[in-house]
């Protein structure tokens, strides 16, 4: 359960051009029914986060309109092909309610729940003296990432290069790694192969 005390806002990224996916926009691929970068979006939203912004970029016109209806601001990111990190900077600065944390999500998590999403909320607020805080499941690190609402300036302003591995080797002494049980913060979505494994994972029982 998510702690009062604290305001969580959120960044959806959906400006990549899926290169290694060979044709498609991943974002766009059906997951359980619905496009996976909706999918996604709709995750963060039920996790109970007070703001979010989606930042596109590569076919903004058809990821915006699978969205459309859901409570998002729609941030156009034109130099997306510059990397993440320029939409990263393109989704803070959008934001525009007070927060206290910032969370930064790929749009192609198909696993993530909402309770996954809380999990994470709910482990920045247990460790208030770090300042960003990273998923890790067996070693290796995942998304999103939470980070203090105190950097967002810099973000914005692309002084902080916002991604786990610079993160974690930049400011150690703030990171806290919550180790899921789970595989979920870790899973995403990039080949043809990525996308058979994950509609072949949700065809079967799930397991916590």
């Amino acid at each position: 359960m998510n702690d009062p005390a604290f305001r969580f806002s959120a960044v959806v990224l959906a400006a990549g051009s899926s290169s290694r996916m060979g044709g498609p926009n991943k974002l766009l691929l059906p997951v359980q029914g619905e496009p996976l970068v909706r999918r996604t979006v709709r995750t963060v939203l039920a996790a109970g986060v007070q703001e979010a912004v989606v930042v596109t970029g590569h076919q903004a016109r058809e990821v915006m309109r699978v969205l459309a209806d859901l409570p998002v601001t729609l941030q156009p990111n034109l130099r997306h092909e510059d990397g993440q990190m320029r939409s990263v900077a393109a989704g803070v600065a959008a934001l525009a309610r007070a927060t206290d944390a910032i969370l930064v999500c790929p749009g192609d998590l198909p696993l993530l729940t909402a309770a996954d999403v809380a999990e994470l909320m709910d482990a920045y607020a247990a460790h208030a003296d770090h300042s960003i805080v990273i998923p890790r499941h067996g070693g290796q690190r995942g998304n999103p990432i939470v980070f203090a609402a105190a950097y967002a300036p810099e973000v914005a302003a692309g002084r902080r290069l916002v991604g786990c591995r610079k993160l974690a080797a930049q400011y150690p002494e703030e990171t806290w790694y919550h180790d899921a049980v789970h595989d979920r913060f870790t899973t995403d979505l990039d080949t043809p192969a990525d996308y058979e494994r994950v509609l072949q994972r949700l065809a079967e029982p799930v397991e916590a």
